[in-house]
């Protein structure tokens, strides 16, 4: 699926009893190293655990530092802000000269510091300060981690791998968000941010034995975020990508009024974000199984059945059987497409992989932003029972990208292609 780096031009005799490869590099692995993807995919359980909680939390946080909840909202905000701001220099600099595997661990001792400093913090200041190092840390994270998969797994395995590494979101949506709300009620706030730290820093321990060594051939020199843009594929994922999660955050964060509009109960939030989160899970072991195979077939399929869900949302989203199961479908196609967007900008990206992901990086966070307040914006004009309708427009603009990309963003894998019928 992606390409090996290789070195240009012709090699320099080497050095008589010397190796004309210098440095030597780890060789492309013939198998996948599951225990180093699940270090990986929990350290994602960790960052999106601590990107969702302080929304949980929000009324003890707010009563515990004295402050308005509206101002408590500033973590979250920051949180965002600052991997907007830093994500792609951060990651130009510091994946060109630091190996990746140290990069990773280091990032995720930076996610147990900064929940330490938010647990200790006596003010609204510090603790702003403290989500700030958690958002550096988050988009280093996800700058990093993807191109670091697909250099430790088989060319052919990337999706696979990608599979495994993004269910940890699904699960900390699904689980870690809801587990760490219901342990800050029960006991405090900061003892769901120390709980957070504490698996961040046994993650990084484990981190050093199983994570594998990955290939640092390109190490020398930063990720061209230039040569990257040049390239048609990436622009092409780079907005469509992001065009999913602005539609998916348009309706995901006003998914309470849209309920209660439809006719179904108070109850039915905390409900129906289960199903989309546990149906994300299903998604992401499709999209494992399709991603290398049938990239370009899957995407469309997958974006197109979003879309149907949304649009038929409010029509059939008034009773719990046609909610659940457009919800269903909603959270299976949704997570299937967050792994063939991630392989598809690794693919585009060629040997500018790294930058092309930071990139990446940067425009979702835009699009989450966006989403929402979208979302707002069609809560006040069109009404609640017909955000959905709204949430579609921009999952309509993707697909039209993905159609039209077939020959660099989205080109088709090898059981895409139908084999030509021998003339008769």
């Amino acid at each position: 699926m992606t390409q090996e780096l290789s070195g240009s031009g012709t090699p320099m005799p080497a050095p008589s009893g010397r190796s004309a490869i210098t440095p030597a590099q780890p060789a492309r692995p013939s198998r996948i190293p599951r225990a180093g993807l699940l270090i990986l995919a929990m350290a994602g359980f960790t960052a999106v655990t601590t990107e969702l909680l302080p929304s949980g939390l929000l009324p003890q946080i707010s009563r515990d530092l004295g402050v308005e909840e509206s101002a408590v909202g500033s973590l979250t905000a920051a949180y965002a802000a600052v991997i907007v701001i830093t994500a792609l220099p951060l990651s130009r600099l510091l994946g060109g000269r630091m190996p990746r595997k140290t990069l990773l661990i280091v990032t995720v001792l930076a996610f147990a510091l900064s929940n330490v400093l938010l647990a200790f913090s006596p003010d609204l200041p510090l603790a702003i300060a403290a989500r700030l190092l958690g958002g550096v840390a988050h988009g280093l994270l996800w700058s990093s981690m993807a191109p670091y998969v697909a250099r430790i797994v088989p060319a052919h395995s990337v999706g696979k791998a990608m599979a495994i590494v993004f269910s940890g979101n699904s699960i900390a949506l699904a689980v870690g968000a809801p587990l760490g709300t219901m342990m800050g009620s029960v006991l405090s706030w900061r003892s769901s941010f120390l709980v957070l730290a504490g698996i961040a820093a046994l993650l990084a321990l484990l981190a050093v034995r199983l994570l594998p060594p990955a290939s640092d051939a390109d190490r020398d020199s930063a990720p061209s975020l230039r040569a990257a843009m040049a390239l048609p594929g990436v622009i092409a994922v780079a907005t469509a990508w992001p065009l999913l999660l602005l539609g998916h955050f348009a309706l995901f964060t006003y998914i309470a009024p849209f309920l209660l509009a439809a006719g179904l109960p108070d109850n039915a939030t905390g409900i129906s974000l289960s199903v989309i989160g546990v149906a994300s899970l299903v998604g992401i072991w499709i999209a494992g199984l399709t991603a290398d195979a049938r990239p370009r077939g899957s995407v469309l399929t997958g974006v197109a059945l979003l879309l149907a869900s949304f649009a038929l949302l409010p029509a059939l989203g008034g009773t719990w059987a046609g909610s659940l199961a457009l919800l269903t479908l909603w959270g299976i196609t949704f997570g299937a497409a967050g792994i063939y967007n991630q392989a598809a900008i690794l693919r585009a990206g060629g040997e500018h992989k790294d930058a092309a992901n930071g990139l990446a990086v940067v425009t979702i966070q835009l699009g989450i932003a966006v989403g929402a307040a979208y979302g707002a914006l069609a809560l006040n004009t069109v009404g609640a029972l017909f955000v959905p309708l709204a949430a579609a427009v921009p999952l309509a603009v993707a697909l039209v990208i993905i159609f039209a990309s077939r020959h660099r963003g989205y080109p088709a894998g090898p059981r895409d292609v139908r084999p030509s019928r021998s003339p008769k």
